[in-house]
């Protein structure tokens, strides 16, 4: 089974980035086989298409919103998102539901997951992340473990791994050395 997480996001409105952080500590703190692959979606939007048609699983990591407390930490499959209207409040979340609705009238879909979490601040313009889902970070991506190990694509964590500070730093000063 060829599987692919797509962290989305925009870094630059604090934790509007957090499935930008998540594909990168996955890459860089986790092993997997070849069939998964893991990437930074960015603000891919209607190029999502192409992992749904291409993939037989899709996992999303992105922000929710949700009418819930900050920090909160969804695992939704995609019939459940098509009908989840509120979902829809930044750009990019508009996209993934249309891209998804789109996919649902063709032949070939690949079976996709939203683990969102709630975010507290996507407003400010800071390459950061609120300290209520910071603290929410190891717990976001344990989902996505999860997630993965009950599809059969487990991932072995690695002996020397970064920490979610490490992993937005790295974004924030993007010219600094790694120790």
């Amino acid at each position: 089974m060829k599987v692919v997480i797509v962290g989305v996001g925009n870094i630059l409105f604090k934790d509007e980035g957090i499935g930008i952080y998540a594909s990168k500590y996955l890459q860089e703190n986790f092993e997997y086989d070849d069939h998964l692959e893991v990437i930074d979606g960015g603000t891919l939007g209607f190029k999502l298409m192409t992992y749904y048609q291409d993939y037989d699983k899709v996992i999303i990591l992105d922000t929710v919103s949700i009418k819930d407390e900050s920090g909160s930490i969804y695992n939704i499959p995609s019939d459940e998102l098509l009908g989840l209207g509120s979902y829809r409040q930044t750009a990019h979340e508009v996209e993934v539901v249309e891209m998804l609705e789109i996919c649902s009238l063709l032949e070939k879909m690949a079976e996709v997951r939203l683990i969102g979490i709630v975010p507290e601040d996507i407003e400010s313009v800071d390459i950061d992340l609120t300290d209520k889902i910071k603290g929410q970070f190891d717990n976001f991506i344990n989902v996505c473990v999860k997630e993965l190990e009950d599809s059969g694509c487990p991932m072995t964590p690695k002996a020397r791994t970064l920490s979610c500070e490490q992993i937005i730093d790295a974004y924030a000063n993007p010219t600094m050395e790694r120790e």
